[in-house]
């Protein structure tokens, strides 16, 4: 559990800084990256974000089911499918005990309540945050949905916000995860650290995604300044050379190294930082959906992580 200290807003800034920002000694840090991997020893957690199979449309305890089957450590699960569970008759103890039951970590939950709005927003945030905590999530999405842009005269406001949030997950234990999305209102990778850092608070985090970086226009290079500690889960894909950057739809993503992803720079880079969360697959693609049984997709699906990993850091 996280500990209650009372501590100066001008401490707990600091603190915000340090923990999010990268302050890792640079001996370890090159120890880490001349460090290679054994092909059975992965430094990080293969997991699933359903996404990726939401074609399907697998109730939620089969996506759970599947994802065990498939060899993936963990799984993150949508607020929508968790709510379909409960609406067939489930409860949150009865979805747990499967998660369970399939050894996978919870690793995150996926919603998209308007927090950083405020008001009813921040009242929702709280309720999925319950229902992540009762399920086990280490922690949850929160997306900048809300706002149509981000204001850079309110960023205040959105820390403060962010902060309310991060409040409420100390006292249930849940992590909200400041999300960017490359197309989105906060796609801009500066903007999500101004607003994290601006809250004051140790536990201030992001949920962070190739496709959406590279997306939103965000030089690789600034990952070298975050603590990959405080990284609980980082989104695995890729992306084509084609469309243009700024043409790209979710739909485009495809499996890692089908694209021009530079996984070769980049996992090394996350290890140097100390990353040692989970890559989770998320892809939206509907090919993939398309003549091919869910299994034989996930088994791909795992297999292709697998194989970068081992490739970009051997």
């Amino acid at each position: 559990m996280w500990l209650d200290i009372p501590i100066s807003r001008r401490k707990m800034l600091l603190g915000a800084g340090l923990a999010l920002l990268g302050a890792k000694p640079v001996a370890a840090a090159v120890a880490t990256s001349r460090e290679k991997v054994p092909e059975g020893d992965l430094p990080f957690r293969i997991s699933l974000n359903t996404s990726t199979i939401s074609g399907y449309d697998l109730p939620v305890e089969r996506q759970i089911a599947c994802c065990a089957e498939a060899g993936f450590d963990g799984i993150e699960l949508w607020t929508k499918d968790i709510q379909a569970y409960q609406a067939r008759g489930g409860t949150l103890s009865q979805l747990a005990g499967e998660i369970r039951s399939a050894h996978l970590v919870l690793e995150n939950i996926i919603g998209f309540s308007p927090w950083i709005a405020g008001g009813k927003g921040l009242d929702e945030m709280r309720r999925e945050m319950d229902m992540a905590a009762e399920l086990g999530s280490r922690c949850i999405a929160a997306t900048a949905l809300g706002v149509d842009a981000i204001d850079r005269n309110d960023f205040e406001r959105y820390s403060d916000n962010y902060r309310k949030i991060l409040e409420h997950g100390m006292e249930v234990n849940v992590r909200p995860l400041l999300e960017v999305w490359g197309s989105g209102a906060l796609h801009n990778l500066a903007d999500a650290v101004h607003i994290a850092v601006g809250t004051g608070h140790p536990k201030a985090s992001l949920l962070l995604d190739f496709y959406h970086l590279y997306r939103g226009n965000n030089p690789f290079e600034s990952l070298s300044l975050l603590n990959g500690m405080e990284l609980p889960v980082f989104h695995i894909n890729d992306y084509p050379a084609s469309p243009a950057r700024d043409k790209l739809t979710d739909a485009d993503r495809v499996y890692p190294g089908d694209g021009i992803c530079p996984f070769d720079k980049l996992l090394p880079l996350l290890r140097r930082i100390g990353f040692k969360g989970a890559l989770s697959l998320e892809l939206f693609n509907p090919a993939y959906w398309s003549g091919r049984d869910v299994r034989e997709s996930l088994a791909v699906g795992y297999r292709k992580v697998r194989d970068v990993v081992v490739r970009s850091l051997a």
